[in-house]
């Protein structure tokens, strides 16, 4: 399993509908959540949504895929 830290950037399975798909995580723990890069936009989704949702996490300049086991 992945560890997701405050200030990492990851991408969601659905495009938000400002258009965006890159969010920023902005609390971690039993709940995520998650800002908008684009619009600011911020929403609360519970971990378990969330690591169904999530697909690829920004490390340094490189997209990285979030193993499914």
């Amino acid at each position: 399993m992945t560890k997701f830290n405050v200030g990492d950037i990851v991408s969601l399975k659905k495009v938000h509908p400002c258009g965006e798909n890159k969010w920023e995580i902005t609390r971690t723990g039993v709940d995520f959540k998650l800002k908008c890069t684009k619009c600011g936009r911020e929403l609360w989704i519970p971990r378990i949504d969330f690591e169904k949702k999530v697909r690829k996490i920004l490390v340094g300049e490189k997209w990285e895929s979030v193993n499914k086991n």
